[in-house]
């Protein structure tokens, strides 16, 4: 039977969809409730679940200690290697994989890991040598270590792991040849975490749900998604619940999507779905709707200088820079006219761009607020903008004021000089005809000849060297 779950949560009112082989996704806040909410989910699923908390300790050693798979896989699971002498599976597991029932509890599981995987591996061995020496047929059976071996290769093509009865290495792949090994104890953060998380993934119950809290720590954006492509398609009869903070990957994956907004003892989570919108990428949208703040659409990218400025002005609002002007406006109106935001308070900001004051009262009609300069990096030549800087320079009176006088004049001087006049002119008159040409609407006309009618009275508008007076 094909896994199928939803999870009831307290004051959410909408379940958790579970389904086997896809990823379900929880996106929210720090201090919104994730953590609790994935200890909830595990309790509510009982047995089934097997959780992975953010809190976790990669100690691979593969010196420990050989015990047999019951007790290593009970070791693993629960804490105990016999949970039925502790009171039952959930007595166990709160007790001892989770110190006591402490949500921060530090897991410290990859010793039990790795116990596991060497004691199916020898009893894989010996059920393959018996047949053998019995002359009966050999069943096929890749043992975990096996399995794991080859999703570590796909996901890090330049890493082999070498396995032996007792001893795990890593080599480096040069070339189609193998370079130095070592330990997997000298594994790097990321290595380790990827090793880990697969074979947390292989060694999980048939059709249960694998719970994992930040799985993206230590492991780099480039291979996230590639291994959880991995995982789902090796694990398709268990369903995946992954709490994260990264967007992106949060976006990659098929199933469903929800944000923790908050969460009180008493009333319990507020959680949504990650709804479509049209005109905004799920990546977007899942920023949105996580944010706990007002969002501020502005205009640049990620790495752009605006970012950085409007995010250090505005550090009670999200900042979500958009491209170009017209992006930010329609970024506005989508988020204002999309039902499934109504909550969300967002506004936007743009660089004056030659607005005349008939489109300034248009955008602050919408919330489009325009800066008193064409460009953001004008604002530090703005006379108290370049006073506070020389201030926080250590700068004061009359070495400040020479300082003021000295900038005032080489802008004059460069704004007097010819040809950056007439750059600017013609920057501005490129920007104010390119706003009109797309703000022409021509829609209403039912023929050619209208059309050309239209276009021709509006472009006739157009009076460029009125736009230089």
């Amino acid at each position: 039977m094909t896994l199928e779950i939803d999870l009831e949560i307290t004051g959410s009112g909408m379940p958790i969809e579970l389904r086997a082989g896809l990823s379900t996704i929880i996106v929210g806040a720090n201090g919104s409730g994730k953590t609790k909410l994935a200890v909830k989910c595990e309790r509510q699923l009982g047995d089934k679940a097997h959780r992975i908390s953010a809190q976790r300790m990669l100690a691979l050693d593969p010196a420990i200690e050989k015990i047999s798979e019951k007790a290593a896989r009970g070791q693993l699971r629960y804490g105990y290697a016999k949970p039925e002498d502790y009171g039952g599976f959930q007595q166990a597991r709160n007790m001892n994989r989770w110190g006591q029932d402490q949500p921060r509890f530090i897991l410290n599981d990859a010793g039990a890991l790795l116990q596991v995987l060497f004691a199916e591996q020898a009893n894989t061995a010996v059920k393959a040598y018996n047949a053998l020496a019995e002359g009966t047929p050999i069943e096929g059976q890749d043992t975990l270590v096996r399995r794991l071996k080859a999703i570590f290769h796909r996901v890090l093509p330049t890493r082999c792991l070498e396995i032996t009865a007792d001893d795990i290495t890593v080599s480096q792949v040069l070339d189609n040849s193998e370079g130095d090994s070592y330990s997997i104890t000298q594994m790097s953060d990321g290595e380790k975490a990827v090793f880990y998380i697969i074979g947390q993934a292989l060694i999980a119950d048939p059709d249960s749900v694998f719970i994992m809290d930040e799985p993206e720590i230590h492991v780099h954006r480039s291979i996230l998604s590639r291994l959880w492509d991995e995982l789902e398609a090796v694990r398709a009869d268990c369903a995946f619940l992954l709490i994260t903070h990264d967007l992106e990957f949060a976006a990659s994956r098929a199933g469903k999507k929800y944000v923790a907004r908050s969460y009180s003892p008493t009333t319990g989570w507020a959680i949504e779905d990650v709804p479509e919108a049209e005109g905004f990428s799920e990546d977007l949208v899942t920023l949105i709707l996580g944010s706990r703040k007002p969002i501020l659409f502005v205009e640049g990218e990620q790495c752009s200088l605006d970012n950085a400025f409007y995010r250090a002005c505005y550090p009670g609002l999200t900042v979500v820079p958009r491209g170009g002007c017209e992006s930010v406006i329609h970024s506005v109106a989508t988020l204002r006219r999309n039902a499934a935001f109504t909550r969300i308070q967002c506004a936007g900001l743009v660089d004056a761009d030659g607005h005349d004051e008939t489109d300034r009262a248009r955008l602050s009609e919408i919330g489009i607020q325009v800066l008193p300069v064409s460009e953001i990096e004008n604002l530090l030549l703005l006379p108290v903008v370049s006073r506070a800087i020389l201030e926080m320079n250590d700068l004061d009176g009359a070495e400040l004021e020479e300082k003021l006088s000295n900038l005032k004049a080489a802008i004059i001087a460069d704004a007097s000089d010819a040809k950056n006049a007439s750059e600017v002119v013609l920057g501005y008159c490129r920007r104010r005809i390119d706003r009109m040409l797309k703000q022409i609407d021509l829609s209403a006309d039912k023929s050619i000849t209208d059309l050309a009618a239209s276009y021709a009275a509006r472009t006739s508008e157009l009076d460029v060297v009125a736009l230089v007076a």
